[in-house]
């Protein structure tokens, strides 16, 4: 897979926030040293989020957001207001840009900002002739990680990639998906069931990440299916150190693992790696608080059409129905389509959430802790309710 083939829920989001025409397009093109967003003096040129992925030397591969001017004006533009607003959930490090004598606008965003506790670069835009004034101003509330840049300039395009490097989490290039449950030489059995789910001749995505990460840990990595693991435990010398599942056959795996060998699943090292794991385990009880006037959401990630024995659409929702009866109330949402108002569910069960951005995913955990609704994710289910999840390793 090539830097360019990276998925974006991988990426560095780097948001770029500012009045319209304060040059948030300029900067976009800048930093990608070619046209990307279009750049007009008419206001409002930008409506949607444009999105672009690129490689920043030092950093790695990284997102750009360059998202509508906060001061929209009318209908539309409330609009395209709002979506700017989501961006936010999505943001790793943001881009604040000032470029005129009324900051208040920019005040209010900085401070938003800042209590989302993002990472935060703010930029007076010296487009024209430089503005003492308002760059004293600004000093005095933003204090650092404040430049004075002409944004047309691509010298500047060092100066500001440094400055990014600085605002990086100190454990940024060090995460991992399971690095933290083995060493060195350590078998490993993964067990992916290839079904409808999986596009023939391709593995999905947490498979692929997994398998990745497991060989840059210098881990011995075998691969079966769920027909036939026995078959493949007898090919290991003595038992593998853990095994990998698809949260869908684990009981199956549960019941035929070596003593010796721990177990998790795909799912549930997603939701330590890009989730609140423990905020999920200590969730999954409320199902069994559950009643048939009870209401779920079942949130994924991915947008596709229902599958036939689709997990989040079809096994889950069996499972749950088997246990409360069928007269639960569940409702599916998908991609971005995530409530603001959590307050009529009694449980939420995400995804894996293999496409998205662990600072994504995590704004949806504060939003329902915020609300005091519990939430879980689809492997901390399965495992809760087919009573291994005791015996499950995160």
């Amino acid at each position: 897979m090539s830097l360019n083939d990276t998925p974006n829920a991988f990426r560095l989001h780097i948001a770029i926030y500012g009045k319209r025409n304060s040059g948030k397009s300029t900067f976009l093109n800048m930093m990608c040293g070619h046209d990307v967003s279009m750049v007009s003096s008419i206001a409002g040129t930008t409506t949607d989020p444009v999105i672009k992925a690129m490689e920043l030397h030092g950093i790695g591969p990284v997102v750009f957001y360059d998202t509508a001017g906060f001061d929209d004006e009318g209908e539309l533009g409330h609009l395209r207001v709002e979506k700017t607003k989501k961006v936010i959930d999505k943001t790793d490090i943001a881009i604040l840009l000032f470029h005129d004598t009324d900051i208040t606008q920019e005040r209010i965003w900085f401070q938003n900002l800042k209590k989302r506790q993002i990472p935060l670069l703010c930029i007076y835009n010296q487009m024209n002739e430089r503005n003492q004034n308002v760059i004293d101003e600004i000093s005095s509330f933003v204090k650092e990680n404040f430049l004075v840049a002409d944004l047309k300039d691509v010298n500047n395009r060092e100066i500001i990639r440094s400055h990014l490097l600085r605002l990086l989490p100190s454990d940024y290039h060090n995460t991992s998906i399971v690095g933290h449950l083995v060493k060195e030489n350590d078998a490993v059995l993964l067990v992916m069931p290839q079904d409808i789910q999986a596009p023939k001749g391709r593995l999905i995505l947490p498979q692929v990440q997994t398998i990745r990460d497991l060989l840059d840990h210098h881990c011995i990595v075998q691969s079966c299916t769920a027909d036939n693991i026995d078959q493949a435990l007898e090919t290991f010398k003595k038992p593998p150190q853990l095994i990998i599942t698809d949260s869908q056959v684990f009981p199956l795996v549960y019941a035929k693992k070596p003593a010796q060998s721990q177990l998790t699943s795909f799912s549930i090292l997603f939701a330590k790696y890009k989730g609140d794991i423990d905020y999920y385990v200590e969730s999954a009880c409320a199902i069994d608080h559950l009643t048939v006037n009870s209401h779920v959401l079942i949130a994924e990630a991915c947008t596709h059409a229902p599958l036939s024995e689709d997990i989040g659409r079809v096994k889950i929702p069996r499972l749950l129905r088997q246990k409360i009866g069928n007269d639960l109330k569940i409702t599916m949402v998908s991609g971005t389509d995530f409530p603001d108002d959590l307050s009529s569910y009694d449980l939420i069960i995400h995804c894996g959430a293999c496409m998205f951005s662990k600072t994504y995913v995590l704004s949806r955990v504060e939003k329902a802790k915020q609300q005091g609704i519990p939430m879980t994710n689809y492997g901390v289910t399965i495992a809760y309710m087919k009573h291994i999840l005791d015996d499950v390793v995160y």
